[in-house]
């Protein structure tokens, strides 16, 4: 099982979410499985602030490769069901699409070939994970041997920028995989739509959220400094304009998940 600091509202009642490794680590860095069982009017409201990747997802009427988003994106559950995704590597996007990563940016686009739209239709909701993802390694093993040197370079910089604390502009990020501030700005939106700075700023906006909610009597302003923020207003700014609330509403929201913070309703 592996953890993710994008989901920003874990543990709602009647969802589940299962976040799998399934060995193509050049091209898929997990999946993920939502089920849900909610009772007649309820609403679920799962919030994502995503990792700066595509989403591959089959739902039970078709598959869609989901585009990266710079806003928390916010899904709403009712009645029941269950999806299955892939949140890729960023290598994968050109083997999947020949759409520019730029126009899926914060959009999605159904995906007919390959098909994956068998894999929920060939099992159901208590098919257990191990099923899940061997079904889902017969299927993508033919499209992981084609990623690629430039593919891999990518994937590289994604992981570096998510890693290393340390760097904290794009100029750090290019020096560190080895190439120029121009090349790697210019492979990075080839292959997610975005830029190397976003890659720096969502791994700490997702690392703020995971704080705030798993320790709220944190600081902001001590937050802010090991963020690598100018000052509290800048960070607070910044948190506000992607996640949707400030930094304060978050760490109230943890410190007191009554009735009118919880995601149910």
């Amino acid at each position: 099982m592996v953890r993710s600091r994008g989901h920003l509202t874990p543990g709602s009642p009647g969802v589940t979410l299962s976040r799998l490794p399934i060995g193509l680590d050049d091209l898929v860095r997990w999946a993920w499985v939502v089920r849900w069982d909610l009772p007649a009017g309820h609403v679920s409201r799962q919030r994502v602030l995503q990792y700066p990747a595509f989403n591959l997802v089959t739902y039970p009427d078709g598959t869609w490769l989901h585009g990266p988003a710079t806003v928390v994106d916010v899904r709403e559950l009712t009645g029941r069901s269950w999806v299955v995704g892939l949140l890729l590597r960023p290598a994968a996007a050109p083997l999947l699409t020949s759409t520019p990563a730029a126009e899926l940016r914060g959009t999605s686009e159904e995906v007919t070939a390959p098909s994956f739209s068998g894999v929920v239709a060939d099992l159901d909701s208590h098919t257990g994970d191990h099923a899940i993802v061997e079904a889902l390694r017969d299927r993508l093993g033919p499209l992981a041997a084609r990623v690629t040197d430039v593919g891999r370079l990518v994937n590289r910089a994604c992981a570096l920028a998510e890693e290393r604390t340390d760097l904290t502009r794009a100029a750090d990020l290019a020096d560190a995989v080895g190439i120029a501030p121009r090349t790697l700005e210019r492979l990075v939106r080839a292959h997610i739509g975005l830029t190397p700075l976003w890659l720096i700023e969502c791994r700490r906006l997702q690392y703020a959220a995971t704080t705030l909610r798993e320790a709220p009597a944190t600081g902001l302003a001590d937050l802010a400094a090991e963020l690598g923020y100018a000052d509290q207003a800048h960070f607070t700014r910044r948190y506000r304009e992607v996640v949707g609330e400030t930094p304060g509403a978050t760490r109230a929201a943890a410190r007191d998940p009554g009735p009118g913070n919880r995601t149910n309703r």
